[in-house]
């Protein structure tokens, strides 16, 4: 059941000695989906015994150099692995001609396909679904084409409680009667209603990934009642007007949006290089939305399952 997220670079445009450049692995359900592969990607995977076999869909979300140079090394990678299984790229069109290009001028043949799936960059839209997740690409506000994305667990059923399960020995049949909301019916004549006999279901979870984007309220109801957002924060609140020239956003703002979004968890990150320390950061943040912590690079944050409580009318 896990809903994993592991930071693999929070440093913005330059890499540093303390920080590499943007990537994280969301692992949903042991399903693990690679989001934007700066330069150190490879080395950063490694290190936090992430397998190279297990990432079969990555999302990008622009084309600048520190979100996706770690890409065409990681391509190479998999080739020298002696990967077969299909690789789903997730990104905006003119990727495509990059990859082919690598592929015809550097690998020649691959031992994989690669299935690129283009993503349109002026609206929200379902990219990707299975049967546990659905997965959103939506326009963010930077000087290119940026996407973020929403990866949304699917509603799970009610849970019978295992008490009535033994007591009546019920049979899957009945079993799947009853999650789907059906009442159950005792061989002794007994109708045990629907709500008596399960618990509501654990809650939908959800993870948001921002970066990059100027500060944009349009974005707030796409990602409303988030579980975990992770939001650049490039620049302090000192250097607002620097943000707004390069479409980044400050700490400051980042938190805005998350406040605004209801979200339950903030994570900034994309750090520019100039700060050694990301303290300011961090406080400017706290400031507007208290339930902040900073991307490092090794971060495991575990969404745990959780379940809602039964509406009124259930």
């Amino acid at each position: 059941m896990k809903f994993e997220l592991t930071i693999l670079g929070s440093s913005s445009a330059l890499p540093t000695s303390q920080r590499n450049l943007t990537a994280h692995v969301l692992n949903v359900y042991e399903r693990f989906f690679l989001i934007d592969c700066g330069e150190g990607t490879q080395i950063q995977l490694r290190r936090n015994r992430i397998r190279f076999g297990k990432i079969n869909h990555i999302f990008i979300s622009h084309l600048h150099g520190d979100h996706i140079y770690g890409l065409f090394g990681l391509l190479s990678s998999f080739n020298l692995l002696d990967r077969t299984n299909d690789l789903h790229i997730y990104a905006h069109k003119p990727l495509k001609n990059g990859i082919d290009y690598i592929r015809k001028n550097f690998e020649g043949h691959l031992n994989y396909n690669i299935r690129f799936h283009p993503i349109n960059p002026e609206e929200k839209e379902l990219i990707y679904e299975d049967k546990r997740l659905e997965v959103y690409s939506f326009p963010l506000r930077h000087k290119i084409a940026t996407s973020g994305f929403l990866f949304v667990e699917k509603p799970r059923e009610p849970n019978i409680k295992k008490s009535y399960v033994q007591k009546y020995n019920i049979s899957v049949k009945n079993i799947q009667h009853i999650k789907s909301g059906g009442d159950y019916k005792s061989p002794d004549g007994w109708l045990i209603p629907h709500a008596e006999i399960t618990e509501p279901p654990y809650r939908q979870r959800s993870y948001a990934f921002c970066s990059d984007t100027g500060y944009y309220e349009a974005i707030v109801p796409v990602i409303n009642n988030v579980d975990l957002l992770y939001h650049e924060a490039t620049f302090q609140e000192e250097h607002r007007e620097e943000a707004e020239k390069t479409l980044h956003s400050t700490a400051r703002q980042a938190a805005s949006i998350a406040r605004q979004a209801r979200a339950k968890k903030l994570i900034i990150g994309h750090f520019s290089a100039r700060y050694k320390e990301i303290d300011n950061l961090l406080s400017e943040a706290r400031a507007i939305f208290e339930d902040t912590i900073p991307a490092e690079d090794g971060l495991v944050y575990d969404i745990k399952p959780y379940r809602t409580e039964r509406p009124d009318d259930y």
